[in-house]
């Protein structure tokens, strides 16, 4: 099983971007504790993570075409407003888990809004990096239904 995590805009700061929000956790730590887990549920992790929204559409095409099992994805600020990232994931016909560390609807009224929540199979937040695990956990469980039926 093969699940790519996306990693958006502004998340090469971790553990030093807002440690209120974020902790003080890298995305070097947390792509680390995915890999792990994602060892323990039998599934491989290929992390992305780029501050250009068009590097993304184009990593989101590139998984379309190698057939990835699921999209796990915290696009940070595009989450709110990119339509185009938003399109690129209506492409894949594989399970989407949409994810944030912090709990975007306890925020400013901005970050509310996911332009991504009706395509996605579901969303996770408010939980730190525990918001990966359980993510990745959704997305296993996910393709392993979909397998199964």
């Amino acid at each position: 099983m093969k699940i790519l995590m996306l990693h958006g805009i502004n998340h090469n700061m971790f553990g030093k971007r807002d440690p209120k929000q974020y902790g003080t956790v890298t995305l070097a730590q947390i792509d680390e504790q995915l890999r792990a887990l994602g060892r323990e549920l039998g599934a491989e992790i290929e992390s992305f993570q780029t501050n250009s929204e068009g590097e993304m559409a184009e990593r989101i095409h590139q998984g379309y075409a190698e057939g990835v099992d699921a999209v796990l994805i915290n696009a940070g600020a595009w989450t709110h407003y990119s339509y185009g990232i938003r399109d690129a994931l209506a492409i894949l016909t594989c399970p989407i888990v949409e994810l944030h560390m912090s709990n975007i609807h306890a925020r400013e009224a901005f970050r509310h809004q996911s332009v991504f929540a009706e395509i996605v199979r579901g969303q996770i937040c408010g939980f730190g990096v525990d918001s990966y695990l359980l993510a990745l956990r959704a997305a296993v469980s996910a393709v392993e239904q979909a397998r199964a039926d």
